[in-house]
């Protein structure tokens, strides 16, 4: 049986049974955030759809303001003058015939696979081990764009952009950024990631589409969100 520090128990304790406004949410995260090293925030939202159905998934991406307090590493499926300029803009990698082989072997040290839409032929004998691991380029997640929009779209994911989609229990689970941030910037964070999820409810998807929501520091207990002052907050 795993066992739980006293602290994280009193902690634990606190949370349970009880609904927190976002700004109170957040103050208590970070105060109750102990670990010797700085832990990531995540948000979770239970979701009311059924992922077994096409038209009730959803695939989604948001910026965040604040970025996500980790270095992105990002690899480009593009050819010619463009890739190189990318490179200088921020971009880690530019795919070529190592790269490929490396993939193949199950190499992925990156973060962000971001193509053009012409190399997507290319890459579909890649789709098998990039796929699984939720690095395919998909044009819904931003990944997928025309060449002129290559350094924007490099530009995005290192100020921080994350993906947004469900597990097989219909729950997202996206990080917002490290205990270290400012309540604003957590704040902010989670109002992007909030706002791009409801404003793309899946369209088979009938009555309200979130079930709850709440956020938890890497080693703390989830913290449950008040979701009808979460959604007035950021409707405001």
């Amino acid at each position: 049986m795993k066992k739980t520090s006293r602290s994280y128990s009193e902690i634990k304790t606190q949370t349970e049974d009880t609904k927190f406004n976002l700004v109170d949410a957040v103050k208590l995260l970070k105060e109750c955030a102990n670990a010797k090293f700085d832990e990531a925030i995540e948000f979770h939202i239970k979701t009311n759809a059924d992922p077994r159905h096409a038209d009730q998934q959803i695939r989604q991406t948001s910026d965040l303001p604040s970025g996500t307090g980790k270095i992105v590493k990002i690899l480009l499926f593009v050819e010619g003058e463009i890739g190189n300029k990318a490179l200088e803009a921020g971009a880690e990698y530019l795919i070529d015939n190592d790269i490929t082989q490396k993939i193949e072997e199950g190499w992925d040290d990156f973060d962000v696979a971001i193509a053009t839409p012409d190399m997507m032929p290319k890459i579909a004998k890649l789709g098998k081990h990039l796929g699984r691991k939720g690095l395919m380029p998909n044009p819904r997640s931003g990944t997928v764009v025309p060449e002129d929009e290559i350094l924007e779209a490099v530009e995005k994911a290192n100020k921080g952009r994350v993906e947004i989609r469900m597990d097989k229990d219909a729950i997202i689970h996206t990080r917002i950024g490290l205990c270290s941030f400012t309540e604003d910037q957590i704040v902010q964070n989670l109002s992007s990631v909030y706002s791009a999820i409801t404003n793309n409810k899946p369209e088979g998807v009938k009555g309200p589409f979130i079930n709850s929501a709440s956020i938890c520091s890497s080693m703390g207990p989830g913290i449950s969100l008040d979701l009808e002052q979460l959604h007035e907050s950021i409707s405001t």
